[in-house]
């Protein structure tokens, strides 16, 4: 793990991130981001583990698609409920307890589903989980928004996310494979690898000064609703919308049923078409990331909407294997070029000096909401009408964040939160909207 100078230093404010982006490298990222990148690696090997068992281990309680599609959706509605609250902690004691203390719980409640006797009860502690699960992200998040340089902030993204998919390229192939002895034996692999994961976390940061709580109390408080005011924010969430439908709620609740009940192949399956998803985001995340700080945000956010919406309907239709991977392949693809983008919009709006912890919990629970309704309505739609039209719909939310992106403005190289709040009280209106660049 590298030893690298810490630098928060904004790179100059031009549209294509300055002299300083073109020459910049991965070895000026901070230690404490590296740390990240390697806790995120560790916990989605045990999240690509519990994939393809997750929606069959509910349905091995007797209970239809929806009910087995809204086991993933109580995951995140708990994260949903808890992530005002997330955003608070982070701000009273700092990112470093919030983040240890989220994978602890995470661990605890997929050790507990391993042992649930029913479907209610798998239900209570997998949604207990997401409690931990908000806190974990949130604080991840805030970590990445305050200690990457700006001019390195979608590659940083990009690397946490890539380590996320890594592990999920493997961890589903090694579920389904697990799923063969055992449906409760991937919860239990899934804890002792959250466990590892809080270890490594308080181990490597437990003596970091960069990872310490801010103590500029003078620092300004970035509200959510000052943020709402701004285009790029709200094109942001709805992307983020999109992204928790898709990724976090269609695609591990009804992949799987879609591959086992209607294309009537076997569960080994299923971890291969997750694995091939991840394998197609995980392939454009680092050059995405590349692309998002030297060309823009919003080009990278259009053409992978566009993408992943494609890929997404076209997995409903499909009647054969290569039909299957190859659409999964394109989903994938497409969400690996907008997610670094994505998240380094939205710490542009936030920005490296503010307080922006309910912000950024606003944003993440955008993804929660997505969690929650995907699954249950898509589902609806599977059970009533068919499998083609819920992934379909998927394919629809795609196109409406994509559609709210075409008419937002770029966020690369703006002036720091606290300089814009203070021209729209002054003002009354948005830099962006006073003659930013869309």
């Amino acid at each position: 793990m590298p030893e690298t100078q810490s630098t928060t230093e904004d790179s100059p404010d031009s549209p294509r991130g300055g002299t300083k982006a073109g020459r910049s490298t991965l070895a000026e990222l901070p230690r404490e981001i590296w740390v990240l990148i390697s806790g995120g690696f560790i916990v989605a090997i045990g999240m690509g583990i519990v994939s393809p068992a997750l929606p069959t281990f509910a349905t091995s309680f007797n209970v239809g698609v929806t009910a087995a599609a809204f086991i993933v959706s109580a995951f995140a509605l708990m994260r949903l409920v808890f992530a005002p609250a997330s955003g608070k902690l982070v701000s009273l004691f700092g990112e470093r307890p919030n983040y240890v203390l989220g994978i602890v719980i995470v661990g605890i409640s997929s050790t507990a589903c391993a042992f649930a006797q029913s479907y209610w009860q798998l239900l209570v502690f997998r949604g207990l989980g997401g409690i931990g699960s908000t806190m974990f992200t949130v604080s991840a998040l805030a970590l990445l928004v305050r200690l990457a340089p700006a001019h390195l902030r979608a590659r940083a993204s990009g690397l946490w996310a890539t380590s996320f998919l890594l592990g999920s390229i493997s961890g589903p192939v090694l579920g389904g494979l697990l799923i063969g002895f055992s449906l409760r034996l991937p919860f239990l692999i899934y804890g002792v690898a959250l466990y590892i994961a809080a270890f490594v976390g308080w181990f490597l940061l437990r003596n970091s000064t960069l990872a310490d709580p801010q103590r500029n109390a003078a620092a300004p408080d970035l509200k959510v609703t000052t943020a709402l005011r701004d285009p790029s924010y709200r094109a942001s969430l709805l992307a983020n919308f999109s992204k928790g439908w898709t990724a976090q709620g269609v695609r591990i609740a009804l992949i799987p049923l879609f591959i086992v009940e209607a294309m009537r192949l076997p569960d080994a399956m299923t971890g291969i078409a997750l694995s091939v998803f991840a394998a197609g985001n995980a392939a454009v995340l680092l050059p995405a990331g590349r692309l998002a700080d030297s060309r823009g945000r919003k080009p990278m956010l259009v053409s992978g909407l566009a993408i992943a919406a494609v890929g997404s309907a076209a997995i409903g239709f499909s009647e054969s294997v290569p039909w299957l991977l190859g659409a999964s392949l394109l989903g994938g693809i497409g969400m690996g070029l907008f997610t670094p983008a994505q998240s380094a919009a939205v710490a542009d709006i936030v920005g490296p000096k503010a307080k922006g912890g309910p912000v950024l919990a606003t944003f993440q629970m955008s993804a929660d909401v997505g969690t929650i309704l995907g699954p249950p309505l898509a589902g609806a739609l599977a059970e009533g009408l068919s499998y083609g039209m819920a992934f379909l719909l998927t394919g629809c939310v795609a196109v409406v964040a994509l559609v709210m992106w075409l008419f937002s403005p770029e966020t690369l190289g703006r002036n720091a939160p606290s300089e814009r709040s203070e021209s729209v009280e002054s003002t009354g209106t948005e830099p962006a909207e006073r003659g930013a660049a869309g």
